[in-house]
């Protein structure tokens, strides 16, 4: 490890005006290269509005304060212009329903090619080549047919790997993925899971997870966040703080997840 690729310290968020209730409260945790952190909580629990500040993607009626520093720049003091050049460049997002997020108008080839078009300035053609192989990179079959697709003619999971396909072609050093799960059956769930985990060993990006499945952490995660009302509770390596938790809040995530002591029996990616 060469230092933190992100350090998020004191984060505080209010919505409203700078006396509303914080919604995110003091929040610190950091993400080194290579590493899965999972930020986990209950709806409500601030850890969407951690990652949407991280992206400087919250509304203006949010007050910020606190510092996010990456790669050594603190994003909260970044003006516009370079928060767009950071968003989606550097720092790369999987949102957690992909036709909300992708253009029902729009071919795939088109909705994958601008980010590279305009942050690097490549050439349409060269840009195809790039898209195509962030496609096979991720494991779609036919990436040339899923290129000339537009998104409802592709199956949520192939939403979801495309999506992912689409947050790799800039080749971001830090990949946010929110709840990116949440629809897919049990079955794609898992290929989704095992992805993130190919595509940290193999290009050596942080990767911040946002989930309220505890069950899912115990999958993938290197470190844990638990989130509970714009706090953290309890953090630590996913072997502690799944294994032995301290915190009754914690404690009680994981008795609510009936399926966990499964996947702790099957090892998971950890086993």
């Amino acid at each position: 490890m060469t230092g933190a690729l992100i350090s998020v310290r004191d984060l505080s968020i209010r919505y409203g005006g700078p006396d509303a209730p914080a919604a995110v409260d003091g929040v610190s945790f950091d993400v080194n290269p290579g590493e899965i952190v999972a930020l986990v909580g209950e709806s409500g629990s601030g850890k969407s509005s951690v990652s949407l500040a991280v992206m400087s993607l919250l509304p203006d009626s949010a007050h910020v304060g606190g510092s996010i520093l990456f790669e050594g720049r603190d994003l909260a003091a970044c003006g516009r212009r370079e928060m767009e050049n950071i968003r989606g460049n550097r720092i790369g997002m999987i949102f957690q329903e992909p036709m909300t997020c992708l253009n029902p108008v729009l071919s795939i080839a088109r909705q994958m090619t601008e980010g590279l078009v305009r942050h690097r300035a490549m050439s349409r053609s060269a840009a195809r080549r790039r898209a195509l192989q962030a496609l096979a990179d991720v494991g779609i079959p036919e990436p040339e047919r899923v290129m000339n697709s537009f998104p409802h003619e592709l199956s949520g999971g192939m939403r979801q790997r495309v999506m992912i396909a689409a947050a790799l072609t800039l080749e971001p050093s830090l990949l946010i993925a929110d709840e990116p799960t949440t629809a897919l059956d049990v079955t794609v769930q898992a290929q989704v899971l095992d992805l993130l985990v190919e595509i940290r060993n193999r290009t050596g990006d942080g990767v911040l997870l946002i989930t309220h499945d505890i069950g899912v952490v115990a999958e993938v995660a290197d470190r844990v966040v638990v989130m509970q009302g714009g706090h953290v509770v309890e953090h630590g390596p996913w072997e502690q703080v799944i294994r032995a938790p301290r915190e009754a809040y914690t404690k009680a995530l994981i008795g609510a997840h009936m399926s966990l002591e499964e996947a702790l029996t099957d090892g998971g990616l950890h086993g």
